[in-house]
């Protein structure tokens, strides 16, 4: 059996105002999401649920997260590998189906990363493929945590890699 790792968050309801839940609309959805002593993170319902769009929603956190995993553990594999990555970003997203009665759930994810590297070769010399990246990026969708916990596709559809423009050829 594997090691077992424990988290945890606070959420602490910000929005009662005067009369708290007397009705669907009196009262505000905003929150906040405290871990240990990082800043506080405002949270709120998506605007499509009376929530305030300048906070993140759990929808959103939700993407995120399984963003982030994927991209911490390709940045591990690639490091292994000797794949010298100097850039990454993902314009990640979602999509919720919600049921007439009110029950949801997320039909899919959707990961879009775009890799940077700092050269299109190893330090050996041995350059470094599309269809290696593809692997490194199979390999860390395998051992991310969140996507592996999850009950819907996260699919990937990378895009292919960039050079730095100042890389030594």
């Amino acid at each position: 059996m594997g090691l077992l790792h424990s988290y945890s968050a606070d959420v602490v309801w910000t929005g009662a105002g005067e009369v708290g839940t007397a009705s669907y609309t009196s009262y505000s959805r905003d929150h906040e999401v405290r871990v240990g002593t990082k800043p506080p993170l405002p949270g709120s319902a998506d605007p499509a649920f009376r929530g305030d769009p300048d906070r993140y929603s759990p929808e959103e956190l939700l993407v995120a997260a399984l963003a982030q995993c994927h991209m911490l553990w390709f940045l591990h594999l690639a490091s292994a590998d000797g794949v010298v990555v100097v850039g990454y970003t993902d314009r990640a997203s979602g999509t919720m189906r919600v049921e007439a009665a009110g029950h949801g759930q997320f039909r899919e994810v959707v990961l879009r990363p775009c890799v940077t590297l700092a050269a299109p070769e190893r330090a050996d010399g041995r350059e470094i493929t599309e269809q290696e990246l593809a692997a490194l990026h199979g390999r860390a969708h395998e051992h991310c945590f969140i996507a592996r916990s999850v009950s819907f596709p996260v699919r990937l559809d990378p895009s292919p890699s960039r050079v730095a423009q100042d890389a030594v050829r």
